[in-house]
């Protein structure tokens, strides 16, 4: 079993930034994909940024030259650094993994943007 426990969000005004870690824990021999998919109220839960084990990175059009997603393979840990926040940006950002042919989520940090 894996467990995923996100921090780093909260409410910031809108230029600002945030960064958001999450550490995976359990048992685990090698993390595959990991990222961070985002859910705002009255919306579907969608893709933010995604980095596999190789270090390919894939971000959703919305948050390019924004965001930035990078993972210590050591610690089994994701973040997701965000600037140039936007009140669009506001929602429950949840952390994803694919471990050993199973997929895990986090239970999401909420991050609020003001404007």
């Amino acid at each position: 079993q894996v467990q995923l426990v996100e921090s780093g969000g909260g409410l910031v005004q809108a230029g600002g930034s945030l960064r958001l870690s999450c550490a995976a824990s359990g048992t685990i021999v090698s993390i595959n994909d990991m990222g961070w998919y985002r859910q705002a109220p009255g919306k579907q839960r969608e893709l933010v940024a995604g980095i596999t084990s190789g270090g390919i990175i894939t971000y959703a059009d919305s948050v390019k030259g924004r965001f930035t997603i990078s993972r210590d393979n050591d610690k089994n840990t994701v973040y997701l650094q965000m600037n140039s926040l936007k009140p669009e940006d506001t929602a429950v950002y949840y952390c994803n993994a694919y471990v050993a042919g199973s997929r895990y989520w986090g239970q999401g940090t909420q991050v609020t943007v003001s404007s």
